[in-house]
């Protein structure tokens, strides 16, 4: 058994954790982290973007079942504006350790910046295709934020939330030219901002 400087035992569980959402110019960003269980194996597990929707979400019902924790952080627009996409990222994948019921040895993180966290991590360039307690974790962060845009469609309608996730396409920069930001549209995004001197 491994034991810790102070003499207690230390987690050898790992922890996958990314996010889903910086780019958008709309909604929070989420992230999540997933501690898999070596028992219950889960095939399939790759990058939640080369997924089709509904393999995302057959699979994220077989996480959420099968690992050992999952959980999940979220930054809102709010916090966005006030601290920059980077920072909430951070902050929201912080949240996402911090709520798992088990404790981790160690964070395997998506990317190349790290959150502070309580326990050592490292920072993986294509986590979320190579490591497959990442890919868990982009799987989980990108159907919860999915879910939360499309109630978002509902709340805002006009803007097409549930087919463009938020993302800048076409579709969606048309019905901003054309209704105005609404109340989670990023006001720090340079194509909100620019929209805000107009309405």
């Amino acid at each position: 058994k491994r034991v810790s400087a102070e003499g207690g035992p230390v987690s050898t569980w790992v922890a996958g954790v990314d996010e889903a959402g910086r780019g958008p110019l709309a909604g929070p960003v989420v992230a999540a982290a997933v501690i898999l269980d070596p028992a219950r194996p889960i095939a399939g597990l790759r990058d939640s973007k080369a997924l089709s929707p509904q393999r995302r979400a057959a699979l994220a019902a077989a996480i959420r079942e099968r690992s050992l924790a999952w959980a999940v952080g979220v930054s809102d627009v709010a916090e966005i504006d006030a601290i920059n996409i980077l920072q909430a990222t951070l902050r929201a994948m912080r949240r996402a350790v911090q709520a798992l019921a088990v404790v981790p040895g160690e964070a395997l993180v998506d990317g190349n910046v790290l959150p502070r966290l309580d326990c050592p991590a490292r920072a993986i360039v294509k986590g979320d295709r190579d490591v497959v307690a990442i890919s868990a974790a982009s799987i989980i962060a990108k159907t919860t934020r999915d879910a939360m845009l499309d109630d978002l469609d509902g709340r805002y309608p006009g803007y097409g939330f549930a087919q463009h996730k938020g993302y800048p396409t076409a579709a969606h920069l048309a019905a901003l030219a054309r209704l105005g930001p609404c109340p989670v549209h990023r006001r720090s995004f340079a194509p909100v901002a620019q929209l805000l001197l107009v309405f």
